[in-house]
């Protein structure tokens, strides 16, 4: 690329060319190691309507208005749409705001800064489509509106009057996430009316954490960690494990910002642990250790060995607050040998002493690195360990992440300040009013991961084996799917192959629908594609995600007329409601910018401080805050645990969990692989086509991992060429595992197991372990003559198997091999 478009692509409003997003994170939050907890809570001064209005003199245009990037990076953006004669012609950041750490600007990043890329891009669909060749064929013939919302109606009717409401599906799909209005889109509450649609639970991001927490903390979600404002100024060290907030929150507004600012901290020693040697670890990491994927849970054990050794644990605070750490602290009824210390210790049923070199034979972090690190972190005054989501995201991932949760309790660093609970970095929700999409009429859910079972084999699906909730079994498989706003068909599911090969069975799955805006690999699977509208041709309120304890509100308003006959999908919605009799109660008699100013209105009517559609629209962005101040989780539990219990049967923090005890005595895996066990404590297991696996299989020697990118979300913005030339998708590989295939840097190479193959060129680096590729996930998959996705989506490469407890997706979990193409 053009160093001029480069810097036009980069350059911030009024200021210079960015040219290193990772130096322009490293660089801001001045001052902000100095921020006192108290600062800065309530309405900022400087930062209202008054001064948010942007005039733009002399520049030609007729408007700026408000919009923002919507997509499920964990930030979401402001963006400020400059419109010349219905067009959109320039994109700006936030304006308001400033350095500080609670009042930091929201500054987009370089991919909602090329949003008109994806507005004006030649893969936009440009109006309804009908399949007319076989499922996957890609031929299409364009029909009317009312020809589409009638066939869409027409076999929604069927499938309710053949099948009933639990055969119908809407697919997991993040790509409209957290638009109040888009996340929906209104498909929700119009299948509601109609008599609910099968469910599903957890996500996948974080399948497995969300699900196993409440054996762990009780809470019915992930658990957060204190804040990264907090450790600015209150830890003394920060462990980012398998976390990359430099590459996966790239936000201005967000925890690039945040992170940032604690690495500004001299008192602060932050760690990072990760196969990969990220951008995270490059920009703020004091030290890097890098285990084997799936091996996280052997690297506690080890650490744990270490503590326990040589008394560096917090026994007051286990004793206290936990169950299970040791034979004193088990529930009644459980034998002998069975508590973490006894398992490490080598005193449990595996009569095996997690010694550092243990852990080492597993994790290739050696001996010396395990023990340092073990007693740096007990001796920390107050440590934060915060996990991303990768940890989680293999095959025995429930336990991995139960695991780190654990030695944030060895070290009695949960509920203080500086401290943490071993969860995520934390963060204070949204308060704002959302669409109203109504009750569910169909109790019946899927784990997120498990549809394209629920198409294949539906009725075959039980609690005990597939983790079906509020029923037994499935009675029927899905039979009519929506895929609203998501990629899964083709790209973000596993085994993309043997997803298509189902999906293209139209005895099992009779009718497709996608609706998005991008002619996306998954849009070639459907029977019905629906044109969707981008954020900036509809109005919409847009909350902030996981940004640390300043949460914001931005306004979307609808900049420009949808593009060529695509439609907002809500006015879908509407046409479907008038041809299935429920137009009125679908509406309410509103207008989609008539249930954003509702919306608005219901969040001042509870909280009469936030300003109002109107003002809204000039302001541009609300900034508000936490009002107890800086997050420390589970303070209150600290403070007083038997006022304040955590929701497990013992209240406590079980390290020993007596619902997966129980669990593990009734749950079936009548096919099981390596690592389909549950286990009441966070063990390490070895799992299929993990890092044991790896040693001894000399067909598929090399783990493969899919870490988030720069480039793009997920897969949005993966057709935006400009992205593409500034950060092109490349397989990482070891420069040792590189020499020995004859690989250097730039060649194009095949990476392949008995599931798939992609083509796609080496980056031969050492900031990688060896024994360990990894792809950039998302990719868009495109298959050639040969069968080779020369497109590189990772999930060519990874198995359809779910994971024990959760039954999510173990897709860092994979082996492969790699040559040159």
């Amino acid at each position: 690329m053009p160093d001029a478009a480069i810097d036009d692509l980069l350059t911030q409003d009024g200021g210079t060319p960015r040219r290193s997003f990772l130096k322009w994170s490293a660089a801001v939050g001045g001052g902000a190691a100095a921020l006192g907890a108290g600062a800065y809570f309530g309405v900022l001064p400087g930062i209202g309507p008054e001064n948010a209005a942007h005039a733009e003199s002399g520049s030609g245009i007729d408007r700026t208005v408000w919009s923002a990037c919507v997509v499920n990076c964990g930030s979401r953006c402001p963006l400020r749409y400059q419109v010349k004669d219905g067009t959109i012609v320039r994109v700006l950041p936030d304006n308001t705001g400033d350095d500080g750490l609670l009042t930091r600007q929201i500054r987009a990043c370089v991919r909602g800064r090329n949003m008109r890329q994806r507005i004006y891009n030649p893969d936009r669909i440009k109006t309804p489509l009908k399949r007319v060749g076989p499922r996957g064929s890609g031929q299409y013939e364009a029909i009317s509106w009312d020809e589409a919302l009638d066939l869409f109606a027409d076999k929604l009717k069927h499938t309710i009057d053949t099948y009933g409401n639990e055969s119908i599906y809407k697919n997991y799909g993040s790509g409209v996430w957290n638009a109040h209005l888009g996340t929906s889109g209104g498909w929700e509450r119009l299948f509601n009316l109609l008599g609910g649609f099968l469910g599903y639970y957890g996500n996948y991001s974080y399948a497995q954490i969300l699900t196993v927490t409440q054996y762990h903390y009780g809470a019915p979600d992930e658990q957060i960690s204190n804040s990264f404002e907090d450790s600015v100024t209150n830890s003394d060290m920060l462990v980012l494990w398998g976390n990359n907030p430099q590459e996966t929150r790239m936000s201005g507004g967000g925890n690039t910002f945040t992170s940032a600012a604690a690495m500004k901290n001299n008192n602060l020693k932050i760690v990072v642990v990760d196969p990969r040697h990220s951008d995270s670890a490059a920009v703020l990491a004091d030290e890097w250790l890098a285990p084997r994927p799936g091996s996280d849970a052997a690297l506690v054990a080890g650490m744990a060995h270490v503590m326990i050794s040589e008394n560096l644990h917090d026994q007051a605070f286990l004793d206290k607050y936990c169950q299970g750490f040791d034979e004193a602290h088990m529930p009644e009824g459980v034998p002998a040998g069975h508590s973490y210390m006894s398992y490490v210790m080598g005193l449990g049923p595996d009569g095996i002493e997690k010694t550092p070199a243990w852990a080492a034979q597993i994790t290739g972090v050696t001996e010396r690195q395990i023990a340092s690190f073990a007693r740096d972190l007990a001796n920390a005054r107050a440590a934060n360990i915060t996990q991303g989501w990768g940890p989680q995201r293999h095959a025995n991932g429930e336990n991995q992440a139960r695991a780190i949760y654990t030695l944030a309790a060895m070290t009695g660093n949960v509920g203080i300040p500086g401290g943490g609970t071993g969860g995520r970095e934390g963060y204070y929700w949204p308060i704002t009013s959302w669409f109203p999409d109504g009750e569910n009429p169909v109790k019946t859910q899927i784990s997120m991961f498990g549809w394209t079972d629920a198409v294949e084999r539906g009725p075959e699906l039980t609690a005990l084996k597939d983790g079906i909730r509020g029923k037994d079994k499935l009675d029927v498989g899905i039979k009519f799917m929506l895929q609203y706003g998501g990629n899964m068909l083709s790209s973000q599911h596993a085994d993309i192959n043997r997803t298509r090969k189902i999906l293209t069975d139209e005895s099992l799955c009779e009718f497709i629908c996608v609706v998005d805006n991008q002619m996306t690999a998954s849009a070639n699977m459907a029977d019905l594609i629906l044109p969707d509208t981008t954020t900036a041709e509809r109005w919409d309120l847009v909350p902030s995600e996981y940004t640390g304890d300043m949460a914001y509100l931005i306004m979307a308003e609808k900049a420009i007329e949808p593009l060529f006959d695509s439609k907002p999908a809500y006015e879908m919605c509407v046409g479907i409601a008038q041809r299935m009799g429920i137009e009125q109660e679908f509406t309410e008699g509103r207008t989609l910018e008539e249930w954003a100013r509702w919306m608005q209105a219901e969040t001042v009517r509870e909280h009469p401080e936030f300003p109002t559609f109107d003002e809204l629209r000039v302001q541009g962005v609300y900034r508000y805050y936490n009002p107890e101040g800086l997050t420390v989780a589970l303070k209150d539990f600290r403070d007083d645990p038997d006022a304040n219990p955590l929701a497990t049967p013992s209240g406590k923090i079980e390290i020993f969990s007596t619902g997966l005890w129980e669990m593990a005595k009734t749950w079936e895996f009548p096919d099981p692989l390596p690592g389909d066990v549950i286990t009441a404590l966070p063990e390490h297991v070895d799992t299929w086509e993990g890092p044991v696996e790896a040693r001894t299989n000399k067909e598929f020697p090399l783990q493969v991992i899919g870490h988030h990118f720069k480039g793009r979300v997920h897969s949005t913005y993966g057709n935006l060429t400009l992205l593409k030339e500034a950060h092109p998708q490349m397989v990482w590989i070891n420069t040792m595992d590189a020499d020995a295939r004859g690989i250097v840097e730039g060649d194009l190479v095949e990476v392949f197991n008995n599931r798939g193959r992609i083509r796609i060129p080496a980056r031969v680096t050492p900031r990688i372990m060896p024994g360990v590729l990894s792809v950039p996930q998302g990719a868009w998959f495109k298959l050639d003559a040969d069968g080779v996705d020369i497109g590189g989506a990772v999930n060519t490469l990874t198995k359809i198997h779910p994971t024990p407890i959760s039954k999510g997706n173990p897709q860092h979990t994979a082996l492969v091999q790699v040559v040159k193409a």
